[in-house]
């Protein structure tokens, strides 16, 4: 009998009982506005964004809107806008260089190798030239992480400074150094789909005391500032209150509730994760024609979503595999479509941009395909999923023998 698979890939795990009761508080209190406090009561957004710079080992942490606008406003606090030039993946979501047009520069794409990642000799020619960007947004694209410590080799040596995009990567490590600490802002995602879920947000870490008085400035503190708990000391804000515009983009109380009692459990919802993952993978090795990706030894890695390769086939056949996991119950999403669809687009789509020539990098994307393994999926609905892939790229793989 052939196997179907009828759970639904974009249903989340409810809020935790203690975030619900939070919120509920909130709500009947109303002082939703993360500013609105009654006399000596320390707002739920402050309390968070205490917690996640402990949690991230940082000495600054900033709750806004959205991932894309805490990337944008880190570009914005290293002084980039209208003219500059920022490296960037060309393997990445639309608001990553949507963050970089937002503030009025130009991307400039980096290529992918193999195994996801940002292709390191590829950066390392684009910031030898003296005129080379000298602003990094490296993209954790999908939760795949490249060799950081080289990375930054690369870019100190060039005077180029990282901004970290994070999304997929909130409690992720390379070489036991958490992901974000590397660069000199990291901007994290906590919409749903992501590791921890308030419908929308984002959050923005840094050491830079000068950096995070201008982000939270900048995200429409007023004169309030001395508020955040995880903020820098009163100094940093007298060097920039006067030059600093007001954009606003803050985090409100409501998600700020929702939001604390899952950065609690957070490392156990990544084990969750991770688990998932790994019976895809085991159940994908050695399919005949499919491309999984090896991990390197020194990434431990936190995966909501799964990615295999069909290298070299035509798109045509892509799309079969497409079609035919979808009749079985498998939402697949194709990274290599001329059109953009859904979540997913191109580096040449985004024609705001200059499209350079990235052959190999193009060889990629023709072949990435893309799955969320939420947390309402078992162990064995993943292993089914992983059994009705393997035989839907086996039996296609045979036919274009």
């Amino acid at each position: 009998m052939t196997e179907r698979f009828t759970g639904n890939f974009t249903q989340q795990d409810p809020i935790p009982d203690d975030g619900i009761a939070a919120a509920l508080d909130v709500l009947r209190h109303g002082r939703l506005h993360r500013y609105n406090e009654a006399p000596g009561e320390t707002s739920h957004t402050a309390l968070l964004e205490q917690e996640f710079a402990q949690l991230m080992g940082a000495d600054y942490a900033l709750a806004v809107s959205s991932g894309g606008y805490a990337i944008a406003t880190a570009l914005r606090a290293l002084g980039v806008g209208a003219g500059d030039e920022v490296l960037t993946n060309a393997f990445t979501l639309a608001p990553v260089p949507g963050a970089i047009a937002s503030v009025g520069a130009s991307p400039v794409f980096v290529g992918v190798t193999q195994a996801l990642t940002i292709d390191l000799d590829h950066l390392a020619k684009l910031v030898a030239p003296e005129d080379a960007p000298r602003v990094l947004l490296l993209s954790h694209m999908r939760g795949h992480i490249c060799d950081m410590d080289r990375l930054m080799a690369i870019c100190d040596a060039a005077g180029v400074r990282v901004i970290e995009d994070c999304a997929h990567t909130m409690g992720a490590r390379w070489n036991g150094v958490l992901s974000g600490r590397h660069g000199v802002m990291a901007a994290y995602s906590t919409q749903t789909y992501k590791h921890v879920n308030s419908g929308e947000g984002g959050l923005l870490v840094s050491d830079d005391p000068d950096l995070m008085a201008r982000a939270i400035i900048l995200s429409g503190s007023y004169m309030l500032y001395e508020r955040h708990l995880a903020g820098p000391p009163p100094e940093a804000f007298e060097k920039v209150k006067y030059v600093t515009p007001n954009i606003s983009g803050r985090m409100d109380n409501l998600r700020a509730a929702i939001l604390r009692p899952q950065l609690a459990k957070l490392n156990q919802q990544c084990a969750a994760w991770n688990a998932r993952y790994r019976v895809v993978e085991e159940g994908l090795r050695h399919t005949p024609g499919l491309t999984v990706i090896d991990r390197p030894e020194a990434e431990d890695y936190v995966m909501s979503s799964f990615q295999f390769l069909l290298l070299d086939w035509s798109d045509a056949d892509v799309l079969e595999v497409v079609s035919r996991c979808a009749d079985r119950g498998v939402e697949l999403k194709w990274f290599g479509g001329a059109e953009p669809a859904g979540f997913t687009s191109r580096y040449d789509s985004w024609r705001y941009a200059d499209t350079p020539e990235l052959p190999d990098t193009d060889r990629i994307l023709r072949g990435i395909l893309d799955l969320r393994l939420p947390l309402t999926f078992s162990l064995d609905d993943c292993a089914l999923i992983a059994r009705i892939i393997r035989d839907v790229v086996a039996i296609t793989h045979q036919s274009r023998s």
